[in-house]
């Protein structure tokens, strides 16, 4: 018998995120001037910073590039940010090396075809519920919401709810 996604919130320590798909509903309006704008969820952005806040590390690994992204994300307190990359492994092996970070402890949540790779050698491998077939068949979760519409809320809370982290967030600021 497989084990459930659960089994693996406990040991947790690093989220890492696709951005279109994920981060974002995966369309994009293009401008005039060509510019394209993608729209990105609040509760998102909320629940990453408060992983980072309770000592998470949180990485993005997209193929897709956006000064305005790489600013959204910095904003919330992410630094690991690489955009514009044609080889997530590559990227993922680099971060987690040089960061001390074993795969059994990393939550990595993709999309679509090129999150497949490096999906197949983290720990728990999850995906929004508007993934690619090859990718919901891939996961070990499956988020009941849409990329873009709080599937990293969904995940980065249940992990740090399973870890006793999620409430004692909030407790520390409002006591």
């Amino acid at each position: 018998m497989s084990k459930s996604y659960k089994e693996y919130l406990n040991h947790i320590n690093t989220f890492i995120f696709d951005v279109d798909g994920v981060l974002t509903n995966g369309t994009i309006q293009v401008t005039q001037s060509g510019e394209l704008l993608r729209t990105m969820n609040i509760r998102d952005g909320f629940a990453m910073k408060a992983a980072i806040e309770k000592g998470y590390n949180v990485c993005v690994i997209s193929g897709g590039s956006s000064e305005g992204i790489r600013i959204r994300l910095r904003n919330l307190g992410i630094y690991d940010i690489h955009l514009g990359v044609s080889d997530k492994v590559e990227i993922y092996k680099e971060y987690i090396t040089v960061n001390n970070i074993k795969p059994e402890n990393v939550l990595y949540m993709g999309d679509d075809l090129p999150d497949y790779w490096v999906m197949q050698k983290v720990g728990l491998p999850a995906c929004p519920q508007d993934a690619a077939p090859e990718i919901k068949k891939l996961s070990k979760y499956i988020s009941h919401v849409k990329g873009g519409e709080g599937a990293a809320r969904d995940v980065i809370e249940q992990v740090m709810k399973v870890q006793g982290k999620w409430l004692e967030h909030f407790e520390a600021k409002f006591d």
